[in-house]
């Protein structure tokens, strides 16, 4: 049976490295000479004020829009300057959990998990069979959900969903955006605590958007703030407070009264 290995990373390696980003849309500037590094088995959040250009950097990041200058390197390599092939194979590298799920509405939840598998064309069906099963276990779902539609299933079971795509093809590095939106309190919670058990258990780093306070004391190992155009603090939880910015300091108020309850 073909099976996926899955990839040992080592503590001091650099994931993903933006290089002097800049993005333009016509006259809009949202990025300029934005710097940030992701290391290897860490929780990383990106946090930001509405409009500052979190997505916009999560969708360069993985490929699917590209920056008006500078480069992001992804375990080293450029995805945007690469040829096809090379370009997949690193893009298998990496999974992404979308805001809504974004599962396709005429699969079923098998299927849905099935697709960048089958759009490998390296296993057979039985071998996929195995596969979905096993990611469906990860991500605490039955394999009777695998026969249900999206349209059939909550909002946490739709990121449960998209999670165990996400996971198929044994990624390093996880890029979830806003992974807990839409949910309420416990069933985020509970969505928090199965990340931090993926990540421990697989090796994974992982790169998340949140405008959540509690998710990200709960998650983050280390906090990126976007603003004014750039990355002006990287770093734990607890240094946001020496950081020197009107945003960082309005944030971490949040974030200290999140710590103070959490104790």
């Amino acid at each position: 049976m073909n099976e996926i290995q899955t990839p040992v990373v080592t503590e001091d390696k650099t994931i993903c490295e933006i290089r002097n980003v800049s993005t333009e849309f016509g006259t809009t500037v949202i990025h300029k000479g934005l710097n940030l590094k992701i290391n290897s088995g860490e929780i990383i959040a990106l946090v930001g004020g509405s409009g500052s250009g979190k997505t916009t950097l999560l969708r360069h990041i993985v490929g699917l829009t590209s920056p008006s200058s500078g480069e992001i390197l992804l375990f080293g390599q450029n995805l945007l300057t690469m040829e096809r092939v090379a370009q997949q194979r690193l893009m298998n590298r990496f999974g992404m959990l979308f805001q809504q799920g974004a599962l396709f509405s005429a699969l079923s939840v098998f299927d849905n998990i099935a697709f960048p598998l089958r759009e490998l064309k390296q296993f057979d069906e039985d071998t996929i069979y195995q596969l979905v099963m096993h990611k469906l276990a990860l991500v605490e779902l039955e394999p009777k959900h695998g026969e249900l539609l999206p349209a059939q299933l909550s909002g946490g079971m739709i990121k449960r969903v998209g999670l165990a795509r996400a996971l198929a093809l044994e990624p390093e590095l996880l890029v979830l955006d806003e992974p807990t939106a839409g949910l309420d309190p416990d069933r985020s919670e509970k969505f928090v605590s199965l990340i931090k058990q993926l990540k421990h258990a697989l090796g994974l780093t992982v790169l998340f958007v949140t405008h959540d306070l509690d998710t990200l004391v709960m998650l983050a190992d280390r906090v990126a703030v976007l603003a004014d155009k750039k990355i002006v603090a990287a770093c734990p939880l607890l240094e946001l407070g020496k950081v020197e910015h009107p945003f960082v300091k309005n944030f971490f108020e949040g974030v200290s009264i999140r710590l103070e309850r959490s104790k």
